[in-house]
């Protein structure tokens, strides 16, 4: 659709040489005492130029307000409806004017006064409003966008505008809950003059939308400490959800705002939090709030507490604990809060241990070291021979190295039922029988390419072993890898044997605190591989 813009199409009727009929001169040059004169023509009102105007929009472009109004009484009620366009033109043309600037507007709008009414309550114009709510513009109407001018002067803070549209009968609880109420808009943007005069004058502070969302919802959502306080103050019920199940307590902590939160724990029903379907916690850490989780903590929430089981299996990998979801959403700082507050790192279906090393996150995955996970865990639907981690890997050869250093199996990884025979094709094995190994792992998957730094890398954790067919095939393909093979083949040093007795008989949990062992500095630097053959 093509745009109106009335600052060009006014400046062709200003500079029109003249041709403008002698009614346009008379409006322009007209005083108190010439008004009567020219509404004693009624032809004359409603007879347009050859531009289509009429004297109602050369008198509000000029700004002769007075006139504008003794146009408009000269008008029969029937003239006016009939011309409707040109008394929502004047009001677009007067709302420039008082602007000192031209609005493009589409031609559509024009056609109506109470969009034109919702833009003069934008403009923040008190005269244009007082004129439009005069000729009959209807203040409870929405526009396209379901918005009506009391929304629009409750986003502009602009009090005296909103009294006028509720005298005029504007709706301050809107009678169904499809839109949003002023309450909420006032909320929303965090109009604190607007929200007090609207609870002044009735409106309700626990109104829903169809969403389900109060002005406690928006006002936490938005981060409005002050809002919120007053809301409070005005008995908002802080206990009720919106349509997906959140409570306004859930909503600040998944938008990080410890401050509200703080205000919100002391009035949220434990038995409402504890039939919802996910926690504040759980919120705070999948979005990486370590300030509202500090908060929630402190205030008793429970770190360990999963989620009801009908939710969490809607989830893959069946997660449940707020642990567990700091750590799949790469929220270290949250997840280290969780794990000093005394999470379990053993309670998930699946080890949070292997999501982080999914995301090759290494910080996470050393806190859980730390904190005693088992580094050698599996995931139940994907039966194989060596620890998943292994796998999970890829080709990130220093997170590789800190699972093995701290006591990942290793010596799984060539344990093969074929040995030195010649393995079958790997399309001949069945998918769902006996669990997949190492060799079978490597060579099917497009780690294949890493194949000789990753088995170089997991033969410095092991004694002396003899590789399958297929691992020797596999790094005899390719020069740089046949060192591998002879490292493999050749004996290992006592040295190294040692260490791998030693750290085998310490036991898992032993070895990722083996730096904290009373021993000499360089015991610790062998022990933890800083020294190799």
């Amino acid at each position: 659709m093509t745009k109106f813009r009335y600052n060009e199409y006014l400046s062709q009727f200003r500079n029109a040489n003249g041709n403008c009929r002698v009614r346009t001169t008379r409006v322009e040059r007209s005083g108190p005492g010439n008004h009567r004169d020219v509404t004693s023509e009624q032809e004359t009102l409603l007879s347009e130029n050859k531009d289509g105007w009429i004297p109602l929009h050369y008198a509000a472009f000029c700004g002769e307000t007075e006139c504008l109004k003794t146009l408009l009484k000269g008008m029969t009620i029937r003239e006016r409806c009939r011309k409707r366009q040109l008394c929502s033109s004047l009001c677009l043309v007067n709302i420039c004017h008082v602007h000192s600037a031209f609005c493009s507007v589409e031609c559509h709008v024009l056609n109506n006064l109470t969009v034109m009414c919702i833009k003069a309550c934008e403009l923040q114009s008190v005269d244009m409003v007082s004129l439009l709510l005069s000729y009959g513009a209807t203040v409870n109407q929405r526009c396209g966008h379901a918005w009506t001018a009391l929304l629009e002067a409750v986003a502009r803070n602009h009090i005296e505008i909103c009294e006028m549209l509720l005298n005029a009968g504007a709706f301050i609880n809107p009678p169904n809950t499809y839109s949003i109420s002023p309450l909420n808009v006032a909320a929303q943007k965090g109009h604190l003059r607007a929200l007090c005069f609207l609870i002044t004058k009735g409106a309700d502070v626990n109104m829903q939308t169809c969403d389900g969302l109060t002005a406690l919802h928006e006002a936490s959502k938005n981060g409005f400490r002050e809002i919120v306080a007053t809301l409070l103050s005005k008995n908002a019920d802080a206990n009720k959800c919106c349509n997906s199940g959140l409570l306004p307590l859930h909503v600040a902590a998944q938008y990080g705002h410890h401050e509200i939160v703080s205000l919100l724990v002391p009035v949220t029903s434990r038995a409402r939090l504890r039939h919802s379907w996910i926690s504040p916690l759980h919120l705070a850490a999948q979005h990486n709030r370590p300030s509202v989780a500090a908060v929630l903590l402190q205030t008793g929430a429970e770190v360990n507490a999963p989620l009801p089981h009908t939710h969490s299996a809607r989830f893959a990998d069946h997660r449940a604990t707020s642990l567990y979801f700091a750590v799949a959403h790469g929220s270290a700082e949250t997840a280290e809060l969780l794990l000093k507050a005394g999470a379990s790192v053993n309670v998930d279906p699946v080890s949070p241990l292997l999501v982080a090393v999914k995301r090759g996150c290494v910080r996470t995955v050393n806190l859980l070291l730390h904190e005693g996970v088992d580094v050698n865990a599996k995931i139940p639907c994907y039966a194989t021979t060596f620890p998943t981690a292994i796998a999970l890997c890829e080709n990130n050869l220093p997170l590789l190295k800190c699972l093995l250093d701290n006591g990942c199996d290793a010596l799984s990884c060539f344990t093969c039922i074929y040995g030195a025979k010649r393995h079958p094709d790997t399309a001949n094995i069945e998918p769902h029988g006996r669990p997949m190994q190492f060799c079978e792992w490597l060579l099917s998957s497009v780690m294949c390419k890493w194949a000789g730094p990753m088995v170089d890398l997991l033969l410095e954790h092991v004694g002396q072993v003899q590789l399958c067919s297929k691992l020797t095939e596999v790094l005899s393909s390719t020069e740089q890898w046949r060192a591998v093979r002879r490292k493999s083949l050749s004996p290992r040093s006592l040295m190294h044997l040692c260490r791998v007795k030693i750290r085998t008989q310490m036991g898992g949990q032993i070895v990722r605190s083996v730096g904290t062992l009373p021993l000499p500095r360089r015991m610790l630097s062998y022990l933890r591989y800083d020294v190799t053959d």
